[in-house]
């Protein structure tokens, strides 16, 4: 097969391949992430009930969000196993296979969200701020495709090893909707509509942006001339088995938000909500190393397993965990020292004045979640470039949603410890499924390598 400087990265040293693919796109991840608080920010100066709002549509979006995450996951997962056993062609036809995919489920959910939206919302307990919910989210949702599609397609740039392709729409969308924010929200005097046009007009820049590398410049190393292009049924599976999977445990997450959400409404009412969407936020910004990492292991951990290469496998997963690690505990250090400083950020007008201790008391606490993430994150994500997308869902199920919620539940209610204990029993469930999570690949590589073994 035809090598190009990508290509030679990518099937490499899979350190190196990780060092080289994770800092783009943790740097564009975190320009995202930047871009969901500086969105909320602004929001922020409306009041503190179109914040509430906006939180009550964060994990429909996220789902929405998810779903492009996961497809993109799948397509990563297929095309990079045909690179690593050199099978250009089966490549190409798997790209075109992932753009369609991307269309269709793009049409599929847009019609279910809009439709069934407000029912969701209502019930969330969003009833005291449904208008401003519903105002934001349908623009969302009118808009799914430019959301959903970049990340998939970029999940292919991502197989290729073409990282600069993958990350630079997706950066650039997010700087779109940083600018346009002020202009929308007040200049306009748009409000939470405006935050929600800004939200899409990035993203569909970005797309254009993609469209145009692939079907008019046409120098990507995969192909997606009609020539390349043969239906296969069974590659719209391969890519679903990793993708839904995957997209299922961005839902398992939104769903979890879901009853956080009710839980602290019912501890504390909205202005708790507001303070767990704000101050998750920031939490989630902490994350994005393990997720950057975890994202590239995908692409590294799909070459290796397609080439037989279980040793490059093993490595794979334990250097991502290990520089995660690292990373993540520098960041927990920084969101425990500057609590207050970064709090104010969301409390900087006389409506949400109120929620500046509250925030900073929730990011000194909910800070160390970020140190489970690299064990849950890596290992999930060597999963899924495996094609072992159910395995991957199956723990983050039981972690995420099971584990987690059910102490959450136990400390906050059943020992009545309120809001304070829904965020401990959030943080003692997620760090035992992560640890669990971790100790499944490490069996599964010892597994794939003792077969290999017996084989030769």
């Amino acid at each position: 097969m035809e090598k190009n400087e990508n290509i030679e990265m990518i099937t490499g040293d899979p350190k190196k391949a990780i060092n080289k693919l994770s800092l783009p796109i943790i740097a564009s991840m975190f320009l995202i992430f930047a871009n969901n608080v500086i969105d909320s920010i602004w929001v922020a100066g409306l009041g503190a009930e179109p914040l509430a709002a906006i939180g009550y549509i964060t994990p429909l979006f996220m789902i929405l969000v998810g779903f492009g995450n996961g497809i993109g996951a799948g397509g990563n997962s297929l095309i990079s196993r045909f690179i690593g056993a050199e099978d250009r062609q089966s490549a190409n036809n798997a790209a075109i296979h992932n753009l369609i995919l991307s269309v269709i489920v793009s049409i599929v959910i847009s019609i279910i969200f809009l439709v069934f939206m407000e029912p969701m919302l209502n019930m969330m307990g969003a009833n005291s701020v449904i208008k401003y919910a519903t105002d934001y989210g349908f623009i969302i949702f009118t808009w799914t495709f430019a959301l959903l599609m970049p990340p998939i397609v970029g999940g292919a740039f991502r197989a290729e090893g073409d990282i600069k392709r993958a990350t630079v729409p997706i950066a650039l969308a997010a700087i779109i909707n940083m600018i346009l924010d002020p202009i929308f929200i007040y200049t306009f005097g748009m409000g939470v509509q405006g935050a929600a046009c800004a939200t899409v007009m990035g993203p569909l820049i970005s797309l254009l942006l993609m469209f145009y590398w692939i079907f008019i410049k046409k120098d990507t190393y995969l192909s997606y001339n009609r020539k390349d292009f043969h239906n296969d049924l069974g590659m719209y599976k391969d890519i679903l088995v990793v993708g839904i999977p995957a997209s299922l445990e961005q839902l398992v997450l939104s769903v979890l938000t879901i009853f956080v959400n009710y839980m602290l409404t019912i501890v504390s009412g909205p202005v708790s909500v507001a303070v767990y969407t704000a101050g998750w936020r920031i939490v989630s910004i902490g994350m994005l190393p393990a997720i950057g990492v975890g994202t590239a292991a995908i692409s590294v951990a799909g070459v290796a397993y397609g080439a037989r290469k279980y040793e490059n496998l093993r490595v794979t997963a334990r250097y991502a965990v290990k520089v995660a690690l690292i990373a993540s505990i520098i960041v927990c250090i920084i969101l425990n020292v500057f609590a207050n400083q970064i709090a104010f950020i969301f409390s900087y007008s006389e409506t949400s004045a109120q929620l500046e201790p509250l925030i900073a008391s929730f990011l000194q606490i909910m800070c160390l979640f970020i140190l489970y993430v690299p064990f849950g994150a890596s290992a999930g994500n060597v999963f899924q470039g495996v094609g072992k997308g159910t395995i991957s869902f199956v723990l983050t199920t039981f972690r995420e949603f099971i584990l987690v919620l059910i102490f959450a539940y136990l400390l906050g209610f059943t020992f009545n410890m309120g809001e304070f204990g829904i965020y401990c029993g959030m943080l003692l469930g997620g760090g035992i499924g992560s640890l669990i999570c971790y100790a499944c690949i490490e069996l599964y590589i010892n597994k794939l390598i003792r077969g290999n073994e017996n084989v030769q």
